[in-house]
């Protein structure tokens, strides 16, 4: 009896660590948000646990657009009101 109780006892205390890790990694229930200002627009970029999901473009003198990802895995971004049109994310330049 003994044994059994210091068994569990021993997983008691091993899983503990394992909790609070799993804690620390939780999912955030609300999106972080950055607001940035290029130009005459402002930019804010929609975040969920470090993932950019959604950015929000307000022009000066037009109408606010979202850009969105195209498939939720590359970088590449859509207009959530004309997702037919095409987003150029060409690299010109790399330095490696």
């Amino acid at each position: 009896m003994r044994t059994l109780n210091r068994l569990l006892l021993a997983g008691l205390f091993t899983s503990i660590p394992l909790a609070t890790m799993a804690a620390d990694d939780a999912p955030t229930p609300e999106p972080e948000v950055t607001i940035r200002t290029e130009g005459d627009k402002t930019i804010q970029e929609y975040r969920q646990n470090g993932f950019l999901y959604a950015i929000k473009i307000t022009p000066k003198g037009g109408k606010p657009y979202f850009l969105v990802r195209s498939d939720g895995t590359e970088a590449n971004f859509i207009r959530s009101d004309q997702p037919d049109m095409l987003i150029p994310a060409w690299e010109i330049f790399s330095w490696k």
